[in-house]
């Protein structure tokens, strides 16, 4: 199968492009390259034959007319999307271009080309979206997301994504486009950009700086090793019903300072300090505007329907996370210095 990836320089995006490369599928990378891309994500497979790279931005409609018809993909994956909540509170506009004028463009783009192409019945749209449209859950556990769930989006980005997520199902309905929808829970591991909470806490604990908690740290998020998010992704675009949403999530639950400690233990096993202990740099701040108190999804309809459960714990990939950014520094020390990484963002409201 031939894949348009868009974002595939991007973290998920990238895990999606190398499983689907070693799986035998052939790859077109669309990347813009952003100040969140790079394409060393993607160096692995970067000389496989089956392997394209587009530098295209989506929201550049001609760009990607062009594209598709040199192309001829099978299926389209679109991540491509400007994703961290902090940004989009500073500077929303290009969280609405992209997000919402750019998933618009791919639509289009692909419409065209499915038309073109006689509407063969084998070609897929697949969507990929966020747990945040859904808005914030309460601490009731038994209470989580499901497909079902109405949308409550709080931020730019998540009111982008949620727009997004309708106009796709808009062009299933209408166009008869050939699409499906997933919505993951938040996403973790190697490669990812060293702004989001992760990455953060290795890198600012490794460099003897203070470990920033929004808050009182109680908001609950539920996290997704990339690597099996990757691998729920393709079964969706496979074997996903036409026009159906499905909602992967890690079924790991932990409060932001819950994760933050338990990093701070990994750490202190990997790379111990000289004294003391690498909690002792917790440190908590003014809290992000419009903050989410809990995000949990319930995967129970891929995993009935499709047969996908995650495989990481929480601990283990976490691990495995802090190795890899232990071991590969070449990779992330050139990403701090790009704008705004290590700022505070996210404090205009």
């Amino acid at each position: 199968m031939k894949l348009l990836i868009t974002g595939g320089a991007g973290f998920i995006g990238s895990a999606v492009v190398r499983l689907a490369v070693s799986r035998g599928h052939q790859v077109v990378n669309l990347d813009a390259l952003t100040y969140a891309a790079c394409l060393d994500n993607v160096a692995s497979v970067a000389d496989d034959p089956r392997y394209a790279f587009e530098h295209a931005d989506i929201r550049d409609r001609a760009t990607l007319d062009r594209i598709f018809a040199v192309h001829q993909p099978d299926a389209v994956m679109h991540l491509a999307a400007e994703s961290h909540v902090d940004r989009s509170i500073d500077g929303p506009e290009d969280f609405i271009e992209t997000n919402i004028t750019g998933t618009y463009n791919m639509l289009e783009a692909a419409r065209s080309f499915w038309i073109a192409q006689g509407k063969p019945a084998h070609f897929r749209f697949h969507h990929i979206s966020t747990d945040e449209v859904f808005g914030s859950l309460p601490a009731d556990p038994a209470v989580k997301f499901t497909e079902d769930t109405p949308y409550d989006p709080r931020s730019p980005y998540s009111a982008s994504k949620a727009a997004s997520d309708h106009l796709v199902r808009a062009w299933h309905e209408t166009y008869g486009l050939p699409v499906v929808l997933t919505n993951c829970s938040n996403n973790y591991g190697p490669y990812h950009f060293p702004e989001k909470l992760v990455p953060v806490i290795i890198l600012n604990a490794l460099a003897g700086k203070p470990l920033p908690i929004y808050g009182d740290g109680s908001n609950i998020r539920d996290w997704l090793y990339v690597e099996d998010h990757a691998d729920a992704l393709l079964l969706v675009l496979e074997k996903g019903a036409l026009g159906r949403s499905y909602n992967i999530g890690g079924e790991n639950e932990r409060t932001n300072l819950e994760l933050v400690r338990t990093l701070c233990e990994i750490l202190d096993v990997l790379r111990p300090k000289p004294e003391g202990a690498y909690s002792d740099q917790i440190t908590f701040v003014t809290d992000r505007p419009g903050h989410d108190a809990r995000y949990a999804i319930d995967p129970s309809r891929i995993c009935a329907e499709l047969g996908w459960r995650p495989s990481v714990t929480v601990e283990e990939g976490l691990r495995r996370t802090v190795r890899w950014y232990l071991e590969n520094e070449a990779w992330w020390r050139p990403l701090q210095e790009r704008a705004g990484v290590g700022q505070r963002l996210g404090t205009k409201a």
